[in-house]
């Protein structure tokens, strides 16, 4: 399940992003029902294959246990379960294992015009390919941009200076896919005037001979002064003798200054392409690079380099503008330094979007000993937080939000988002012991975890029923039981640990009366907790009354 952590987030009654903390693999399991077929862009930046250990085994019996272990939460000091090394025999087919399964359930997110795009290097390219060929289809495979991820060349290279990197983008469905155009450049508007005050607006001649003769293709031209034209031979004019003659009644011809140069077509700004298509060589000075995306992030945390190779902003940036509309879900399932929640904040701030982001990232301990990971330790040790890469992940994206919130004070915008917390499931396991059997069901009779709130289970509720986790949830008191409506009175939830005999029917009416007020345009599904009922009379009595009124959906957990 995913626990809330309501204290760690920020804005979180209004937000609609989310920050969550675990194993990417599992948290893409849990988010299968509530959010497939909703994501229009999903950006990762996998951790290279460079032959380094890997931080995400794939024990497929008991992946929560392997999770605690790696991420420090059972003593056993965040233990890295595998390695992956150049001489291993498997060097490509480990990193490949760890990616496929997560891919093929990113696909499921995806709506069906969304886009995949990854950020890889040469040593894995060939191989991902091959693999998003698999999953995806050749047929949507869009493009592979190249990033110039470097300004200036570097000496100590062995062989040549790797100064890019790539970026494969793969469609759920090409056919209904549309890329959207970048806004046109001031050097594109530069070429168009408007010498001759024509009231259409600015424009450009274009030519209005073509090669080749062609039948009815070669006729004079008159222009103003007189002076008459006609192609040379072997050519031939755009135009039939007809539609010439309306153009140059209707002064989209330009004869030139004086009026006796050689015609060329008007091309008016206002009639062309509003935008340009997006080109597959990305240039440092268009999206950042390295070096930027370093500043940027060393400017957030006071100077302190926490993060070896973070992406620029304007790289993912770029990603949304092509890639999405104003309102979509957006996700990075290896949110590393939390870039592309930062991004999406701010292209919202830029064009008024209101674009929703997905997070996840492993909470994976980093050593103080370990001279890469010691200055991003003690600024964890500063904040006085977890040494680990997600709470870096959660500051980024709270002092984005506040330079966001700065430099842009009259955006009204989303900067908020709620963080929830990988975990194994409020419900108990049943793992009778079979030579203690009755103590055993004695003790499940309660099944629900004694240490877990209202809240962790309602949160797992919604995962289960497929609900958004930042779906409208409202909390009306009913006597003394709490009931929540969540989705506007589609779900109804009271987890009250115990409902006696003599309070059932002012609940029973309590809901009733507020199901009719909210007016729910679907079904209503009403849940309580099965151990809140002193006996299966207790729990008749509420549903029949509840099924007296229509509300038949009844159930417990």
């Amino acid at each position: 399940t995913l626990r809330p952590c309501k204290e760690e987030s920020v804005d979180w009654d209004t937000t609609q992003n989310l920050m969550i903390e675990g194993d990417n693999l599992e948290v893409l399991k849990l988010l299968q029902k509530s959010y497939a077929g909703k994501v229009k862009l999903i950006y990762i930046d996998p951790p290279y294959n460079t032959g380094k250990d890997f931080v995400y085994p794939d024990n497929f019996q008991d992946n929560i246990k392997n999770y605690l272990e790696l991420t420090g939460q059972t003593g056993e000091g965040g233990k890295k379960l595998s390695s992956n090394t150049e001489a291993s025999g498997r060097f490509h087919t480990d990193w490949l294992n760890m990616m496929l399964p997560r891919l093929k359930l990113a696909r499921n997110l995806l709506c069906s015009d969304g886009l995949l795009v990854i950020s890889i290097d040469d040593g894995e390219v060939k191989n991902l390919r091959a693999v998003c060929d698999d999953i995806f289809g050749e047929e949507n495979f869009l493009t592979q941009v190249v990033w110039q991820k470097i300004h200036s060349t570097k000496n100590d290279a062995k062989y040549f200076s790797e100064s890019h990197e790539y970026l494969l983008i793969y469609a759920r469905c090409a056919e209904v896919t549309s890329i959207r155009l970048l806004p046109r450049t001031e050097e594109m508007d530069a070429r168009f005037a408007n010498p001759d005050e024509d009231p259409r607006g600015f424009w450009a001649s274009a030519d209005l001979v073509a090669n080749e003769e062609r039948s009815e293709g070669y006729f004079d031209v008159t222009g103003p002064t007189g002076k008459v034209f006609n192609v040379p031979q072997g050519k031939h004019w755009l135009y039939a003798k007809g539609t010439m003659l309306r153009l140059v009644n209707e002064g989209r011809i330009w004869f030139g200054k004086n009026g006796d140069a050689f015609p060329r077509l008007k091309r008016y700004l206002t009639e062309i392409q509003q935008g340009r298509k997006c080109d597959t060589i990305w240039l440092t000075k268009e999206v950042g690079s390295n070096q930027e995306s370093k500043r940027e992030v060393n400017a957030l945390f006071d100077g302190s380099e926490c993060f070896n190779n973070p992406k620029p902003v304007r790289l993912i940036s770029r990603c949304l503008e092509v890639g999405t509309d104003k309102d979509a879900i957006v996700m990075d399932f290896y949110a590393g330094s939390g870039t592309t929640g930062h991004a999406a904040i701010a292209q919202n701030a830029a064009d008024g979007g209101a674009r929703k982001y997905i997070l996840v990232q492993l909470p994976e301990p980093l050593d103080p000993d370990n001279k890469e990971q010691k200055t991003a330790a003690e600024f964890c040790d500063k904040l006085g937080k977890p040494r680990t890469i997600a709470e870096l992940t959660k500051e980024r994206l709270r002092r984005a939000g506040k330079k966001i919130r700065e430099e842009n004070p009259l955006f009204t915008g989303d900067l908020g988002f709620r963080v929830f917390k990988l975990a194994s499931s409020n419900i108990r396991a049943w793992d009778p012991d079979r030579d203690k059997l009755a103590e055993t069901l004695e003790a499940s009779i309660e099944h629900l975890k004694t240490d877990r709130t209202e809240q962790d289970i309602l949160f797992e509720l919604l995962l289960k029923l497929g609900l958004d986790l930042c779906v409208p949830i409202e909390t009306k008191k009913i006597g003394k039981h709490e009931v929540q409506s969540i989705g506007a009175g589609t779900l109804l939830v009271c987890l009250s640990e115990k409902i006696q005999q003599a309070s059932i029917e002012m609940l029973a009416l309590g809901i009733i009366a507020w199901h009719k007020e909210l007016k729910p345009a679907g079904e209503t599904t009403i849940v309580f907790r099965d151990g809140a009922f002193a006996d299966d009379v207790a729990k008749t009595n509420l549903t029949a009354i509840l099924y007296q009124y229509g509300l038949e959906n009844v159930r417990s957990l």
